[in-house]
């Protein structure tokens, strides 16, 4: 047997930080964002027994092994286990762009999609619900990281969505854009790589410490507040409404800064202005901080300007899916 899944990765726009459980269970948060036409690609072969071993993994490292327990992908081993997998299997990983430290939730599109392919393989079809929450139950109950509970959704998902948390309950409202605006997002939509590549791991501790601390409460506030502005100007469109969500991007951006003193660093702040500088509607940094890629507003007769301007970083165009986590091919033997 061959399964093969293709999961988006994730752009969110504005209410990060309200998707931490240590911020919801105690008050309402929010955020809105996209799932983009750049994915994690997965492969999943069921071995003969004529292998030497009992598990290959191929990912940015090679394993071969012949225990589980010796599988060094987490997610991976873990996953594996918690469904008491008996196949021998190869896994192998593609990503459309860097998986490591890109900001755009390619750790959680990956577990997704991993998930997506051991359903399959079980002969089982989850909803994308299902899908999203189960992929949450690994992270943050079996592997214990300190990740919030948006990138699942988006990646399971896709499309443009408002997921509001409260307690225990996740709400999914899908965003009722006309096809025209949502064309002229998709001709303004460029990231710019920073040129760093970072885990957010200390980031996102400290941003952590500080929301159980409470000392963040007013900047999470703003952020949960604009959640609820897009929505608005998304939906009602209109004249001009995409260099004022442009202009809503810079603002989110620089609450994000007072978050953690490791979300921003000269190197960002010298791309950033060098984007506004380009004439772009609005810029904002993906993910927890420290690196990764800046999601731009810009007019697309810009686009290459701004390429001039900030080579040698990489400008990608990019697009909203609307399918979200897919099994594309399955081959039964």
């Amino acid at each position: 047997m061959l399964l093969l899944t293709r999961t988006p990765l994730r752009v969110s726009l504005f209410g990060g930080g309200t998707d931490y459980p240590d911020y919801f269970h105690r008050r309402p948060g929010a955020v809105i964002g996209f799932a983009i036409d750049k994915y994690i690609h997965i492969a999943l072969l069921k071995l003969t027994a004529f292998q030497p071993y009992n598990y290959r993994v191929s990912y940015s490292k090679l394993e071969h092994c012949d225990e589980l327990a010796d599988v060094g992908h987490p997610v991976v081993r873990e996953v594996v286990k918690h469904f008491g997998i008996s196949d021998r299997v190869d896994v192998s990983v593609m990503s459309d762009l860097p998986a490591s430290g890109s900001g755009l939730g390619s750790s959680s599109a990956f577990t997704v999609g991993f998930l997506r392919l051991v359903y399959a393989l079980q002969g089982q079809r989850p909803t994308k619900i299902d899908l999203a929450k189960k992929a949450i139950e690994v992270e943050r109950d079996i592997l214990k990281e300190n990740v919030g509970v948006q990138d699942q959704l988006h990646a399971a998902f896709g499309g443009i969505n408002r997921f509001d948390f409260d307690g225990p309950s996740i709400r999914i409202t899908p965003l009722q854009m006309s096809s025209q605006d949502l064309a002229m997002l998709n001709r303004s939509m460029v990231l710019v790589h920073t040129g760093i590549a970072r885990r957010a791991t200390s980031t996102v501790a400290a941003q952590l410490e500080a929301t159980r601390a409470k000392t963040i409460d007013v900047e999470l506030a703003e952020l949960y507040r604009l959640v609820g502005e897009c929505v608005t100007l998304l939906e009602a469109g209109g004249p001009n409404w995409i260099a004022s969500l442009g202009e809503m991007l810079s603002e989110s951006w620089f609450i994000k800064r007072r978050l953690s003193s490791s979300v921003s660093n000269e190197t960002l702040d010298s791309v950033f202005s060098a984007i506004k500088e380009c004439g772009a509607y609005g810029a904002k940094l993906c993910g927890a901080g420290g690196g990764g890629f800046f999601l731009t507003l810009i007019e697309p007769e810009r686009v290459e300007e701004l390429r001039e301007r900030v080579h040698p970083l990489a400008v990608i165009p990019v697009s909203v899916d609307v399918d979200g986590a897919a099994l594309v091919y399955e081959r039964a033997g």
